[in-house]
């Protein structure tokens, strides 16, 4: 079960923080932006967000703002010279700049090896394979290779292909015929090709790893995802899973973090196969769609925690506050541009409901938007309340 510091950070933090801690993000996107908004007056941090566009969602709140590329080395170094610790809310980014000011003493949070694993699901899977941790059989080739003899080990007809770079947000992930693999793939190049689980449950577990070791795990999140589009679209805490499941699924998800070496906020999607096997799916470093819903929904949410570990505070307390779910507000197919959310101030007055626009400027179609947490007393009265939420979030075009 999940370690617990609450009441340690409330003895130590006045004495613990006596300074300001700078920290850099390299990306200025809703995570970004929602991270800086956890900061409270007892965790003295200051922020700087390096991101191409000067309207991201962040810039408006960080105190510096560093207009550059997330892939060019001087644009990177700039921002570590000028902040204590460097992380990132966003996987492209350059890597090998991070591994060189690793090596001059600077502090990466991850480290910049757990970076490299995880921006190609190739190495992602070979971790896993190498340390033992449940996940689909799979098989990693070029798009040139793939022939009838490979795609015999996979049981069924359907599989799943992704490409090994460069995916996010459902893209670069494609369920396929093995027929289709064949002759209408579409993709090019390196790809990791994976048994489809049919009827899984789509669970993911959040971890945060502080910078002495320390571990809290936050309750499992039942997802469900659009199947047009791979975007999660709706999630709840706690899992409809039995206690044991809980407590084996928070293992798996911890022991596959620790064995990162590395301190961090990580995410960690699972399946949860008709068989109750369970297999790890892929790993986020860094806050995630998934745990949104621990801003209203539990005594720290992933973003304060995320804030702990980079500035070397004990972590606080994951559980949940009363069971809370999560809507996504993406960009409907119909509309392009400037939007709004129809009835954003109706529904925030109802008292459990909590919006959060992304203060994206345009939307399009599947662009993540903002988000929707819903909260209730009992995880039926959540479902049912949830249902009706849904239902009433609309995008339309702005007048």
């Amino acid at each position: 079960m999940a370690k617990i510091a609450t009441t340690k950070f409330r003895v130590a933090s006045s004495a613990y923080l006596c300074a300001m801690i700078r920290v850099g993000i390299i990306g200025g996107g809703q995570l970004g932006m929602m991270t800086i908004e956890a900061k409270y007056p007892s965790l003295p941090v200051e922020f700087t967000v390096l991101e191409q566009s000067p309207d991201c969602p962040a810039a408006p709140i960080t105190n510096q703002f560093i207009q550059g590329s997330l892939n060019n080395a001087n644009d990177i170094r700039n921002l570590a010279n000028q902040t204590d610790v460097v992380t990132w809310e966003i996987e492209h980014i350059n890597v090998d700049a991070l591994v060189a000011l690793e090596k001059e003493g600077k502090t990466i949070i991850p480290k910049p090896a757990v970076l490299h694993i995880i921006q190609d699901k190739g190495l992602q899977k070979q971790f896993f394979a190498q340390h033992n941790i449940p996940t689909a059989p799979f098989a990693l080739c070029n798009t040139q290779d793939i022939n009838d003899a490979l795609l015999s080990q996979f049981t069924g007809d359907t599989i799943v292909v992704k490409t090994r770079k460069g995916g996010y947000d459902g893209k670069g992930v494609a369920i396929l015929s093995k027929a289709d693999a064949l002759n209408n793939n579409p993709f090019n190049g390196d790809v990791l090709i994976e048994a489809f689980v049919p009827n899984a449950l789509e669970i993911a577990v959040i971890v945060a790893i502080a910078q002495d070791g320390d571990y809290a795990v936050y309750p499992a999140i039942e997802m469900y995802f659009n199947p047009q589009s791979n975007l999660v679209e709706f999630l709840f805490s706690p899992a409809r899973i039995a206690k044991e499941l809980e407590e084996k699924i928070q293992t798996i998800g911890r022991q596959c973090v620790q064995k990162l070496h590395s301190p961090g906020l990580f995410a960690v999607e699972l399946f949860l196969t008709e068989n109750q096997e369970i297999w790890v799916n892929e790993i986020a470093p860094r806050p995630h769609n998934s745990g949104h819903h621990t801003i209203e929904g539990s005594h720290c949410s992933q973003f304060e925690q995320f804030l702990r570990i980079l500035s070397g505070a004990p972590l606080g307390d994951p559980s949940l506050i009363q069971p809370a779910a999560m809507i996504n507000i993406v960009g409907p197919q119909n509309v392009s541009g400037n939007y709004q959310l129809a009835n954003e101030s109706e529904l925030t007055q109802q008292g459990d409901i909590f919006i959060h626009m992304y203060r994206k400027s345009e939307t399009r179609p599947n662009r993540k938007l903002g988000h929707a947490t819903v909260i209730a007393p009992t995880l039926e009265s959540l479902l049912q309340r949830a249902e009706t939420v849904k239902n009433q979030l609309q995008v339309v075009a702005k007048p």
